[in-house]
């Protein structure tokens, strides 16, 4: 609740006066007054909640006219330049010199304003509001994490929504400008102590992601592959690996000599009966390989392990006279 020269709205049902400020609607009278509008860096409350917020300082002279009206609670005006154009507000205190009423900055680009220009205040009684959407003016609001949490947040600082006003809001040392695309039930409603929902549109200048067809993917995908194999050809045909003679320790040389003739790289068969999420085991076929001539070594007529072994206890012969 906003706090007036200390008195709490919430607790005390209307100020001193014929009338009141507790409620119950216009009698037939209304505010209407002009002012010499100025931006809230000229007042004394010069906070990043009041200047991008959506509540004006007033003099107190328009307080005591107020105070003789039966004004709907909460009090809530509808600014307007002498044009067409023209915003809504609620306001924060009555502490501005006579005169003079400060309002925030956005609200003087929305009203073509500038310092000192007339405006005219005129007490409204706005609708709650149901729905709302918004459409972000740069495409960096999309880096917030939670918008709605963050929007939720500051618009507690407004009073009312008013149809293609561009507010906005400070989030992270950043001013994020917002544009109020429509708002339900009217194109002016009153947020305050309501249940509203809330909707983005795409932000100025954002560009959907393009995704490219699947008919080009699949085609550099094969010439990719094609090309990768005749370079792996060029390759093996040009240079073999481990193709040099070995070297035995012992001096001996084999009689095996490496292939270097160039072999073929043969691609496999697609399965084109394979169905997702089955295995299937080939059985392996038997091969004939051909008989290899088995490794003899370049010294002829050595055979290994061919020598007569010796003992080195000789058994004792058993004499014929023993025998007998």
């Amino acid at each position: 609740m906003a706090n007036f020269f200390g008195f709490n709205l919430g607790n005390m049902g209307a100020f001193p006066g014929p009338g009141g400020i507790g409620g119950g609607h216009l009698d037939g009278r209304m505010f209407v007054e002009q002012y010499r509008c100025y931006s809230m860096v000229f007042s004394t409350k010069d906070s990043e909640e009041i200047k991008h917020g959506g509540k004006v300082i007033m003099p107190q002279s328009a307080l005591e006219k107020l105070s003789r009206l039966r004004v709907v609670y909460p009090m809530q005006f509808k600014l307007s330049s002498g044009g067409e154009r023209h915003t809504h507000c609620g306001v924060l205190e009555f502490v501005a010199e006579e005169g003079r009423i400060y309002v925030p900055h956005w609200m003087m680009n929305q009203l073509y304003l500038k310092e000192g220009d007339l405006v005219t205040v005129q007490n409204v009684s706005l609708d709650l509001a149901k729905f709302s959407k918004f459409q972000p003016q740069t495409v960096d609001f999309l880096d917030i994490t939670n918008p709605k949490a963050v929007l939720e947040s500051k618009l507690r600082s407004f009073s009312c929504l008013t149809k293609n006003d561009v507010i906005g809001i400070e989030y992270n040392e950043k001013i994020y400008e917002l544009l109020v695309l429509s708002t339900e039930p009217a194109p002016a409603v009153s947020i305050v102590e309501c249940d509203m929902k809330v909707d983005f549109a795409a932000p100025v200048g954002y560009r959907e992601p393009v995704a490219e067809p699947m008919d080009s993917q699949s085609t550099n995908k094969e010439e990719t592959d094609s090309d990768l194999i005749k370079e792996a050809m060029k390759q093996h045909q040009g240079f073999m690996a481990f193709s040099g003679e070995g070297q035995r320790l012992d001096g001996k040389t084999k009689n095996l000599k490496a292939e270097n003739e160039p072999k073929t790289i043969t691609r496999g068969i697609p399965n084109y009966d394979y169905k997702k999420g089955k295995l299937t085991f080939v059985k392996a076929k038997s091969l004939k390989t051909e008989s290899e001539e088995p490794m003899e070594d370049a010294d002829n007529g050595f055979e290994a392990f061919s020598g007569t072994g010796q003992k080195l206890r000789i058994p004792k012969k058993r004499s014929h006279r023993q025998l007998s």
